[in-house]
């Protein structure tokens, strides 16, 4: 995938980075899987890992949780603390955390340092989905430049001495007209934050149009002197755009969202990539076949058949893309009801070599931009640390 940059350049850089350093955790990859609500629950993360291991003989990335509310995880919410589990060779564990108060941001930090549920906090101020963004909360905090600073110190206090870093991920800004960026890398870095990741698009774009890489590089140099690494994320759909991304931008990590989706072998595709090793080529179809069932296996584990098998749907429409499978196998998946009825329907490509065509398109939701919902006055004044009143009750519950 093409990317247009432009001026200011990256610093230049030795060589690729092929490790990073978050706080205390030395990583054996750039690579981080990014929070995506519904996809990056604990089966996916765990079957991520196993491919990677499988077809590289390592699992070395970050692999972030689904984001969990501050406020929810608090109040021990049942289906919040469901969503917390991670498996044994999550290692470290890592958590994303949605938040627009201090004082929630302070206890929920506590409560995980406490209670050891986490081993790393990403702080979430990029989410662009409008009944999130109309109470003040997402990517609608960086604008209100002290209420940031002031939740993120909260979670850096809460954290100190704990070993857990806290890291912050934000968008360009709310729109071409309000870029909040390289402020919020700033104050993040002002207050202690071990890492920033940046997706590079403006709130009102959602995931439309092109991630300009090029602001990941303003923010590189932004950064630079502070010790805080910078990782990209935006766009990243195949293993050479993530080492593009960090030779065009300098930024110290990738970060992988809807790339994945249907492709949790982009981790070991991507890892050897960066590493200079052969790169694992695209499963055919018996190959795809497996490895759904194994997700709808771990699901179960999870959350149990029925749940898993209502899950399982959504990915299979991911999976297929570019298969050449008929409409009525795509619909009877669609309605899978049990692991038995879905081990009878994938036995009937189990021994398909097939390949996908066009496997590294965008996929995903894209949609098309439109103007971000924002409290009434949220514009007036950026250095106003009113707490935004009911973002936190909207999201409980995770």
């Amino acid at each position: 995938m093409t990317q247009v940059l432009s001026t200011p350049a990256a610093p230049a850089s030795p060589a690729r980075p092929t490790r990073l350093r978050i706080g205390g955790y030395d990583l054996d990859s750039p690579v981080l899987l990014a929070p995506m609500a519904g996809v990056t629950n604990m089966p996916f993360r765990v079957l991520c890992r196993e491919i990677e291991q499988e077809l590289t003989g390592t699992t070395s990335g970050l692999y972030v949780c689904e984001m969990i509310t501050a406020r929810a995880l608090v109040e021990r919410n049942e289906k919040t603390l469901h969503m917390t589990t991670f498996a044994e060779v999550e290692k470290p564990r890592s958590m994303q955390l949605y938040t627009v108060d201090p004082k929630f941001t302070y206890e929920a930090v506590r409560m995980i340092v406490e209670e050891d549920i986490a081993d790393h906090i990403d702080m979430n101020f990029g989410c662009p989905v409008p009944k999130v963004t109309r109470r003040g909360g997402g990517s609608a905090i960086p604008y209100k430049r002290r209420l940031y600073g002031n939740i993120v110190s909260a979670a850096v206090r809460a954290a100190e001495g704990s070993g857990i870093p806290i890291t912050v991920k934000f968008r360009i800004g709310i729109d071409d007209a309000h870029r909040t960026h390289l402020d919020a890398g700033r104050i993040a870095a002002e207050e202690g934050a071990a890492a920033v990741a940046l997706h590079a698009r403006t709130a009102d774009q959602r995931y439309s149009g092109q991630a300009d890489w090029s602001e990941i590089a303003r923010l590189v140099v932004h950064m630079d002197g502070t010790g805080v690494p910078v990782i990209g994320n935006g766009d990243i759909f195949a293993a050479a755009d993530a080492a593009r991304m960090l030779d065009t931008t300098g930024c110290h990590g990738v970060e992988i969202g809807r790339g994945c989706l249907g492709r949790p072998w982009l981790f070991a595709q991507i890892g050897a990539q960066l590493r200079g090793e052969p790169i694992p080529p695209e499963p055919t179809l018996g190959e795809v076949a497996r490895i759904i069932y194994r997700h709808a296996e771990l699901l179960a584990l999870h959350d149990g058949e029925e749940h898993a098998c209502r899950d399982i749907r959504k990915h299979t429409g991911w999976y297929l893309r570019g298969f050449p499978v008929g409409g009525e196998f795509r619909k009877d998946l669609a309605r899978v009801e049990t692991l038995a009825q879905l081990s009878r329907l994938l036995d009937g490509i189990a021994d398909s070599s097939a390949v996908a065509e066009h496997a590294d398109d965008a996929r995903g939701r894209q949609g098309s931009s439109s103007k971000v919902a924002l409290p009434d006055g949220w514009l007036d004044d950026p250095e106003d640390d009113t707490v935004p009143e009911g973002a936190e009750v909207d999201s409980n519950g995770g």
